[in-house]
């Protein structure tokens, strides 16, 4: 979608304002090559050893590292309203790099997936949250509104320094909400499958069923799936 808002000039060469679609363009390739690749390598595993989650682990770093180059060094306004978003995107971007690096040393701790998910999905929801607060006119905080900047792009711009100084502090708060409201959700998410691993674990052991145990062909190689009962899955095993 990027690409299709024509960004070449009739020379051939880049328009200046479309520079920023070509890095969101870049950042949607990584990503998607990331998902390609882990796909084939779990459909067809090239080798039984473990270096095959090494890999798919080591390409989802590398698409978090220039999703975070391209952000920090990105042609869009830093200084705005627009840049405070940026800026505190990019913070969520660096928990994503930094707990995915962990990965590749603690493939199997727990703590590790699970503080990656949820930064994922922040950072996920953190962009559905400036495509609707940077270019909804509505939600335009009070003092600013859409402009045309120097290149003819639709951004936020505000009358006086008060103004922008009131968005930004509206801005941090608005991060702040959605960063409680992910701690409720992780404990929450935590907690209730907890118990849901728990009953089933309960259920299998009232009929003689020890945790692990391979007993009917419907269980896969892990051991995780019985029939349509779930067994309990320990990561750090």
């Amino acid at each position: 979608m990027e690409l299709n808002l024509a960004p070449f000039d009739v020379d051939g060469t880049f328009k200046a304002n479309h520079l920023h679609h070509i890095e969101h363009a870049c950042i949607a390739t990584a990503f998607s090559l990331h998902a390609l690749f882990a796909i084939l390598l779990d459909k067809f595993r090239p080798t039984k050893h473990e270096s095959n989650i090494d890999i798919g682990h080591f390409l989802v770093t590398m698409a978090f590292t220039q999703e975070l180059l391209l952000f920090h060094f990105h042609t869009t306004d830093h200084v705005g309203l627009e840049g405070q978003y940026h800026w505190l995107l990019q913070q969520i971007v660096l928990v994503c790099l930094i707990f995915t690096l962990l990965s590749l040393w603690l493939p199997k701790s727990f703590m590790v997936c699970y503080v990656r998910s949820l930064s994922v999905i922040f950072q996920g929801l953190w962009l559905i949250v400036m495509g609707y607060m940077l270019w909804t006119p509505e939600f335009a905080p009070k003092g600013c509104g859409l402009r045309k900047d120097n290149y003819g792009r639709d951004v936020i711009k505000c009358s006086d320094e008060e103004s922008l100084h009131r968005a930004k502090a509206l801005v941090n708060i608005l991060f702040s909400w959605f960063f409680i409201g992910m701690m409720g959700f992780g404990v929450s998410f935590y907690w209730s499958v907890s118990k849901i691993f728990e009953v089933n674990n309960n259920e299998l052991m009232e009929v003689g069923v020890e945790e692990g145990d391979c007993c009917t062909s419907g269980e896969d190689n892990q051991g995780f799936l019985q029939g349509k009962r779930v067994l309990p899955f320990d990561l750090e095993k």
